[in-house]
C-alpha cells in the first residue's frame, strides 16, 4: 500500500515538487488560519495543527516532499500573516517535513498501528529537530538568550505541535489509507 518504495524514497522528479507544492500550499494556508492563536511564549509561537499536514505530506510521499512542503508553507504561512520570512523557522519547518518524510522507505500499511506509530515517531523527531534549528538560530538572527530560545520559543512549540503530531498524524494517514485502497491503489 506504501505510496513510496525504500528505493524510491530520494527520487526528486516532476511528482515531489507537485506533491511539494500541494503540501506547501495546504501548509501555508492552514497555518495563516491558526496563526491568530498564540502560545505562552516569548515570541511569535502560534499553536499549527497544519503541522500534522506538514508531517503527513513527508511520511506519504518522501523526505524531499516534506522539506519543500514545510519550508515553502511556512514561508507562504508567514507572509500571509504579514510577520515576513524568517528563513530560520522556515528551515525549521523544512526540517520537520524531511525528518517525517525519513520514515517513508518504511511505511508499508497506513492503516497498521505499526506503522501509524513509526510515522508518528519520525513526525515528533522532526519537530523536536526542526524547532530546535529554529529555536537556537534564533540567538544569532534575533539576539536572544539560550533560556528564551529553550524555555519561550522551543518549549512551547514543540509541546504544541506533539500533540498535533499525535492527534492528527494517525487520523491523516488513516483516512489517506481508505482513500488510496478506494481507488485501487
Amino acid at each position: 500500500m506504501s505510496e513510496n518504495k525504500s528505493s524510491n524514497a530520494w527520487e526528486f522528479g516532476t511528482r515531489q515538487v507537485v506533491y511539494g507544492a500541494i503540501g506547501a500550499a495546504l501548509y501555508g494556508v492552514f497555518s495563516w488560519a491558526t496563526n491568530i492563536f498564540p502560545l505562552p511564549a516569548a515570541g511569535n509561537i502560534t499553536f499549527r495543527p497544519a503541522v500534522a499536514v506538514l508531517i503527513f505530506f513527508g511520511a506519504a510521499y518522501g523526505p524531499w516532499v516534506g522539506l519543500l512542503a514545510g519550508f515553502i508553507g511556512n514561508t507562504l504561512g508567514d507572509a500571509l500573516s504579514g510577520w515576513g520570512f524568517y528563513w530560520n523557522w522556515s528551515l525549521g519547518n523544512g526540517l520537520i517535513g524531511l525528518i517525517a518524510g525519513l520514515v517513508a522507505t518504511s511505511l508499508k500499511d497506513y492503516r497498521a498501528r505499526a506503522d501509524i506509530l513509526r510515522a508518528v515517531g519520525y513526525g515528533v523527531l522532526g519537530n523536536a529537530v526542526g524547532l530546535l534549528f529554529a529555536s537556537l538560530t534564533e540567538i544569532l538572527v534575533g539576539g536572544i538568550d539560550l533560556s528564551t530560545a529553550l524555555v519561550g520559543y522551543f518549549t512551547p512549540a514543540f509541546i504544541g505541535n506533539t500533540v498535533v503530531t499525535v492527534v492528527l498524524v494517525p487520523i491523516l494517514l488513516i483516512a489517506f489509507a481508505a482513500v488510496a485502497s478506494s481507488r485501487g491503489r
